[in-house]
């Protein structure tokens, strides 16, 4: 049987997607399933008051309208733990499950209705009066921070929800002895994950309530598992949560939510079967967004164009609450160097509170801002040094002969920071070789005598991929030959099952056809982390391989018991163990059978029962998948609009398992990246209202805005996982927006424009180039 690693196989997932047969969340359907919808803040911060529930509960339809108050029988706590965390407890940063004295931002829960169809509990939920007293918002991390700012909750005695120093090096050293010294400040807003399946809860009631099941549309359903049992009081054996086909995570459905815990308990509560179904405005309101961040950054450089040193100030808005441990901003304070030597660096990093959505992980996880905020600055002392964008780059890039390199930093988890394999340097002359850089300013001279403004941008990047500490890959072979893959990891769309079908297909030398992948079910996973940090193929593969591998020993182990012949004249093809130049052999299914036992029968001696391994493999490293972005765009400078002619995408993505699946997360991050850029605003008025929450108002990528993006990749495996693969879910959004702000500020050139924030619309484009034209003599 040949290899089936590296091959672009089709995906075994898409025949039930692509004909309707996807069984989302709400696809479930259960016996008597009531409908719920949210009461949900209309005011950015406020002080509650009176509540008045009678016309709602009067409603046709109407089984039950439940406050904070109501859900405190169900509930070992009315607050959320802080989740995907070890430590125990309330934490004050995070949500409440319904909100009962003070709401701080618009959309925050506050009640929940039931009733027979959604449109009967939205028309409740309407009719639901509340006396708000409204208190100051506060809407400007900056300006949060200063003593005399208004307190985003009266809980609080600072907005300030954590202070960081990330520092390393002599910096005073480095900007005393620098030939240069280039200065910049950066905002780069905020914007949410939007996947095309929204959130939703769906919960079975079973025994009157003392056994549940959860269904969720998570990333995290083992986080869910363990979140439930400890808020709701439930012993493990009587709740199970399934993640059925998810579309689409980008990492708001990483956090856990008040809506996935209020289900839960009020299905407890009522005995009955519930359902609840964000819609697109609640998604915009409720979902976590990511950004923004304020930057200020110097950077030292010595007069051949050599980093010295960086120093600055980050800030973070955190909006109202913390789901999960405030990691962005410490994301982003670290991985701004990036792919660069950087002797000496030092940020100083404030995480704010401000009357807004929630923040977390939106696709890149803090990483996208970094790599903006540091070739920003490239591109600044390039033009200070009046040298090419790419030789300065070129002059700073972590040269192959020191990897694996040891950066000067720590992760959140205390390991350090050691990027194992790459070849940074030569990524970027192949991508600047295929994007024809070198040619570009004839053309661009060509181009500017026609009246059109072209230009050519490029950005590095780097990305930890595969954070542990484990994940779980169980490898079951049944009675008929079949193959069953059990593990933690989630099917979010990305192709999950193929790539583990083929990694294990690749040790049992079985058709890719006759394995089944069973993701995100902790009644058949017990243990599991799910996805998050471009983590599943190299952490769920690892484990999915060496179970394969042990699956494969024992498969020859038993066939040369029962045989009587060495294991070494052994060959495991075809789903069956041969004898090696005969035709004896047991196929797989036949040594399940035997393995299997059989009351009064013996057994094998010195092998366990059963046809199967579960591995979880543990890792503290990460596996730095690398990447050197390309874009070439046009400028309209009379209306400001802008134009991607070209794109050219080269990636270290490790060992390929699937190349058709790694171009499709590449491209799809590329696109996320191409929003961030050009497109995604999520407005706030002054009182804190939001104002883009339909997408005709907050703008999303679509085929029309596309070039053809070209995608090349360079395989240098990874040293820190068995099967030297690399993630690739987010680092084709991470050095996108950076790419193309910097063509766009190449194509401007003429005017001088500095651009130092993203998005930058059209208008923003106009007001640049119009302030540029009346400072010109």
């Amino acid at each position: 049987m040949t290899s089936v690693l590296g091959k672009a196989l089709h995906r075994i997932e898409d025949p039930n997607l692509l004909t309707g047969k996807g069984r989302y969340v709400d696809d479930i359907s259960l016996p008597g399933l009531l409908h719920c919808a949210f009461v949900r803040s209309t005011t950015a911060h406020a002080r509650l008051g009176p509540i008045d529930l009678d016309i709602a509960r009067s409603m046709p339809g109407v089984h039950a309208i439940l406050t904070a108050e109501d859900l405190k029988p169900a509930l070992v706590s009315t607050r959320m733990r802080l989740s995907a965390s070890p430590d125990k407890g309330e934490d004050p940063s995070t949500p409440f499950v319904l909100q009962s004295h003070e709401v701080a931002y618009v959309g925050e829960p506050i009640a929940l209705v039931v009733a027979n169809s959604r449109a009967e509990a939205e028309d409740a939920a309407s009719a639901v009066m509340i006396d708000y007293e409204p208190l100051d918002v506060v809407l400007d991390p900056r300006d949060a921070r200063g003593t005399a700012s208004a307190m985003v909750r009266s809980e609080l005695d600072t907005n300030i929800l954590r202070q960081l120093k990330v520092a390393y090096g002599d910096t005073e050293a480095a900007f005393s002895g620098a030939a240069h010294i280039v200065s910049d400040k950066i905002w780069q807003h905020r914007g949410g994950g939007h996947p095309i399946e929204t959130r939703g809860v769906v919960v079975e009631s079973r025994f009157g309530g003392s056994e549940l099941c959860v269904w969720s549309s998570t990333q995290m359903p083992h986080d869910l598992y363990y979140m439930l049992c400890e808020m709701l009081d439930m012993d493990q054996n009587r709740l199970r949560v399934i993640t059925p086909d998810v579309g689409g995570g980008f990492g708001p459905k990483y956090c856990l939510y008040p809506e996935e815990i209020a289900l839960p308990a009020a299905a407890r509560l009522l005995d009955r079967n519930l359902k609840w179904i964000e819609d697109r405005r609640e998604n915009f309101v409720a979902a976590i967004q990511e950004r923004d961040q304020y930057w200020h950054v110097d950077m030292a450089i010595d007069a051949a164009g050599k980093i010295l040193g960086i120093r600055g100030e980050l800030i973070h808005d955190q909006g109202a609450y913390s789901p999960k441990a405030p990691n962005l901003a410490y994301n982003s304070a670290t991985a701004m160097p990036g792919p660069y030597v950087v002797p000496a660096y030092d940020m100083d990093v404030f995480i704010v509170y401000t009357n807004k959505v929630p923040v977390s992980s939106v696709r890149g996880a803090g990483y996208p801002q970094a790599a903006f905020a540091m070739e920003r600055m490239l591109d600044l002392a390039a033009d200070r040094l009046d040298i090419d964008r790419t030789e300065i780059r070129a002059r700073n890039l972590i040269p192959p002969e020191k990897m694996p390199y040891t950066k000067a930093l720590t992760a959140r988890s205390g390991a350090a920071m050691v990027y194992d394999s790459g070849d940074y340097p030569a990524l970027q002359a192949d991508a600047l070789s295929t994007a024809g850089w070198h040619d570009f300013p004839e053309r661009q001279k060509a181009a500017l005598e026609q009246g059109r403004y072209i230009g050519i941008g490029v950005a590095n990047a780097v990305k930890g991929t595969g954070r542990g500490p484990f994940e779980s890959g169980t490898v079951r072979v049944s009675q008929n030959g079949k193959v069953s893959i059990f593990t933690g990891a989630v099917a979010m769309g990305q192709g999950l099952a193929t790539a583990l079908a083929q990694i294990c297909a690749e040790e049992l030398s079985v058709d890719i056809a006759d394995i089944t992948v069973i993701a995100g079910d902790t009644a058949v996973t017990p243990l599991g982390l799910g996805g998050f940090a471009s983590r599943q193929l190299v952490t769920a593969g690892s484990s999915v391989h060496l179970a394969s591998i042990n699956v494969a020993a024992k498969a020859k182990k038993a066939a040369s018991r029962i045989l009587d012949v060495d294991e070494a004249e052994l060959d495991l093809r075809e789903g069956r163990v041969w004898v090696c130049g005969s035709n004896r052999s047991m196929g797989l299914g036949e040594l399940a059978q035997v393995l299997r036992g059989a009351p009064g029968f013996a057994f094998p001696a010195d092998l366990e029962p059963g046809l199967e391994s579960a591995v979880q493999w543990k890792t503290d490293a990460l596996a730095y998948a690398n990447a050197c972005h390309v874009a070439e765009v046009e400028v309209d400078v009379d209306v400001g609009g802008v134009t991607i002619n070209r794109y050219v995408a080269f990636h270290d993505s490790g060992k390929l398992i699937n190349p058709m699946i790694v171009d499709g997360q590449i491209l799809g991050g590329i696109v996320h990246g191409i929003g961030n850029a050009l497109y995604e605003f999520m407005g706030y008025d002054e009182t804190g209202q939001p104002l883009t929450t339909t997408f005709q108002d907050y703008l999303l990528v679509t085929a029309t805005e596309l070039p053809q993006i070209e995608t090349h990749y360079r395989e240098t495996p990874s040293t820190v996982n068995p099967i030297g693969a690399k993630g690739v879910g987010e680092a084709g959004t991470i050095p996108a927006a950076a790419a193309i702000i910097s063509a766009v500020e190449n194509a401007l050139a003429p005017f001088g424009v500095r651009i130092s924030q993203t998005p930058v619309s059209p208008q923003i484009l106009f007001n640049l180039i119009e302030a540029a034209r009346q400072r010109a003599p």
